[in-house]
């Protein structure tokens, strides 16, 4: 499944791009199997790009693959292409095992295919639509046994499951554990992991795992099949995908094919990865068999005598449905759409921690293309790989249209002025601990003097920052290709941003002005090292009178505040320092994320509690020193500059839900 990254835009050498983008010949990959297509001569096609054969395809496959993944550190991949109703290709490249040497076979081999498995909850959805036991506009709480909570008085409706617009924040905890002892039924995490609602249903795209498991559970409930057996029967069954399962751990009649999944193909294998969320992204598949699912969809739901949709059903699926940011492409009812180069794109990625997966489907050419690697590689490099050959595949084979003349808009400077601010994405966690890391995830967008846009977070492979032209009313093409970036503006405010190059999973929305990290990072910095010389102070001064036998200024009332104050500004220091690298360090440790941490958040969280009745010590301190005839200016400043840094702390806390009841994050 696709789980957040603080950075999904990697970096590989710029020989990749070149190797990508001339296929020169660098290695020789596994034979593919006798059962595919035959190869036919190559031949230029009206666009002047190469005819799309075997011959050509399997060379330049050749030449990009293996440097690829030898540049990345990627252990193995696959790749599948399907054309005109048979597999033109399908091929394996390196290793599935390193330390066996055992190659990648497309026929046998399983690879975690992450959120691409997402498909196959969609389309048993759609056949239970068939069926007339799913209404996709019916509220979902009429197909549970428990309720889903009331928000923004509208019910959640399975089309906008399928769409990713039903409005939840997104969900960290339980979707991957570390053994068998953490595994949840699909009903038990549903019902313990129901995450907040932060937009109205049907308006904003927010990717979400926890929506596609509760799509799977209702698929459970509806057809009274478990999931992983109704997937089995009904999908992969019909197909003959007899190498692909939902069960985690695999079946033993399986277990000897699955692929090994690497941080980096030259260091250890990682275990098999075991996901809560098996309906949003729990699949094992061989190439092979993802071929088979690739060639039904694309025959409108038939390979051969298996009719897994009907023809009108599939259409319906495949058809875009919701947009967010016209004219750039949204969703279907659970692909995607990726349109590029003029031509009808449906497509879903997937990931896991190693395995890296993408399924493109080309509506209007008959075409679909596979590929998945079994490592996170150098720098993310499995990522960027599985994205990079498929995009050269479709500028190789599909090329774009030159484009026409494109003056920019005389409002580009109005209309620049009018986008550029701070962003944060619709997919983030906004209601607990977690808040406070998706804060720092923050982006600008930022207008030059001739009216151009950057964002720096949006570059070319190589890293390099796109500049974004205005060619329509709030649609601006990048200057060095065709990627175009757009806008939806209502009453003249911007309520959306996003990128035809980016998935339409999720969009860059205006950050609210009390939730803006410009001002909140600075503030609480220096707060805590103000408290932080408060702290210091007392020991240091304690240190400096013992070294000089001085007696302590105040007494009474007057040194009891003064003591207390820095017991309170230790504790905001231990809670806030405590909690940010507690929530940071989670987002990256599995046994973390399933709730490994959550005595030691409790723990800190005690010390912000302790903070936040501090506050009224440190008014009484306001009203000791100022009442002290004796005392200094600087001692009555220092005093109003504490009581401040405890209310900035406190706001904080509570503002970045660092202090909240809940533990479902």
């Amino acid at each position: 499944m696709k789980r957040m990254h603080v950075s999904k835009i990697a970096r590989l050498a710029l020989a990749l791009t070149i190797a990508l983008c001339n296929g020169g010949a660098v290695g020789a990959g596994t034979l593919s199997t006798p059962s595919v297509a035959s190869a036919t001569a190559t031949a230029p096609s009206p666009s002047g790009a190469p005819e799309l054969t075997r011959a050509d395809l399997e060379t330049w496959l050749d030449g990009v693959m293996p440097y690829a993944m030898a540049r990345g550190d990627v252990a193995g991949a696959v790749v599948v292409v399907v054309k005109d109703g048979q597999v033109l290709l399908q091929k394996g490249y390196g290793y599935a095992d390193v330390a066996a040497k055992t190659p990648v076979s497309p026929d046998t081999t399983l690879f975690r295919t992450g959120s691409v498995g997402k498909l196959f909850t969609w389309t048993a959805v759609m056949q239970l639509v068939e069926q007339h036991k799913i209404d996709l506009d019916r509220d979902v709480n009429d197909y549970l046994d428990f309720k889903i909570p009331p928000a923004f008085g509208k019910p959640i409706t399975m089309r906008e499951l399928m769409q990713h617009t039903p409005g939840f924040e997104d969900h960290a905890k339980h979707i991957f554990v570390d053994s068998t002892r953490d595994q949840l039924s699909i009903e038990q995490f549903v019902k313990q992991n129901v995450p907040a609602r932060i937009f109205p249903p049907g308006e904003i795209p927010a990717y979400s795992n926890y929506g596609a498991t509760l799509a799977g559970y209702i698929v459970q409930r509806v057809s009274g099949e478990p999931y992983e057996q109704y997937i089995q029967r009904h999908v992969f069954a019909p197909l003959g995908m007899d190498h692909s399962t939902e069960q985690q751990p695999l079946p033993p009649a399986l277990a000897a094919d699955m692929s090994k999944g690497y941080d980096l193909g030259s260091a250890a294998p990682k275990p098999f990865e075991l996901a809560n969320v098996g309906p949003a992204g729990g699949a094992s598949n061989s190439g092979a068999d993802m071929g088979r699912f690739m060639l039904a969809h694309l025959n409108d739901g038939q390979l051969g005598s298996a009719q897994i949709l009907q023809p009108a059903t599939a259409e319906l699926m495949h058809r875009q449905s919701f947009q967010i940011t016209p004219p750039l492409p949204g969703f279907a009812l659970g692909f995607y759409h990726e349109d590029r180069n003029g031509h009808d794109v449906i497509a879903h990625e997937g990931d896991t921690n190693f395995f890296h997966t993408n399924l493109e489907l080309i509506l209007d050419e008959h075409v679909g293309f596979f590929i998945s690697v079994n490592s996170l590689g150098k720098d993310g490099a499995g990522g960027v790989i599985r994205n990079a050959v498929f995009n050269n595949f479709a500028d190789r084979y599909f090329p774009a249209p030159p484009l026409g003349p494109e003056p920019t808009l005389a409002s580009a400077k109005q209309d620049g002025a009018l986008v550029a601010g701070d962003y944060q994405l619709s997919r983030r966690i906004q209601t607990s601990p977690l808040d406070f890391v998706y804060l720092t995830g923050q982006t600008k967008i930022i207008m030059a003097p001739d009216g151009t846009l950057t964002v720096p977070s949006i570059t070319t492979i190589g890293g390099a920052v796109k500049h974004w032209r205005e060619v329509a009313p709030f649609v601006w093409r990048d200057m060095d290709g065709h990627d175009r970036m757009a806008a939806k503006i209502a009453n003249g405010v911007v309520k959306a941003v996003w990128f035809d190059e980016t998935v339409p999973a999720f969009v860059l929305q205006p950050v609210p002005p009390m939730h803006d990290k410009n001002w909140i990072l600075p503030v609480l910095g220096v707060s805590l090292a103000l408290l932080l010389i408060a702290a210091l102070s007392w020991p240091l001064s304690a240190f400096i009178r013992w070294r000089y036998k001085a007696s302590f200024a105040h007494s009474g009332s007057r040194a009891l505040a003064y003591r207390l104050v820095r017991l309170v500004a230790i504790a905001d220091l231990v809670f806030m320092a405590g909690m940010i690298v507690t929530m940071v360090s989670t987002l990256s440790d599995t046994t973390a994320l399933n709730g490994a941490n959550d005595w030691l958040i409790r723990v800190f969280q005690v010390f912000g509690v302790l903070g936040l009745a501090g506050i009224a010590v440190g008014i009484w301190n306001v009203v000791e020193t100022w009442r002290d005839a004796t005392a200094s200016w600087w001692a009555k400043l220092t005093s109003v500059v504490l009581v401040a840094s405890f209310l900035v702390v406190s706001y904080l806390g509570l503002a970045l839900h660092l202090l909240t009841a809940s533990l479902n994050y």
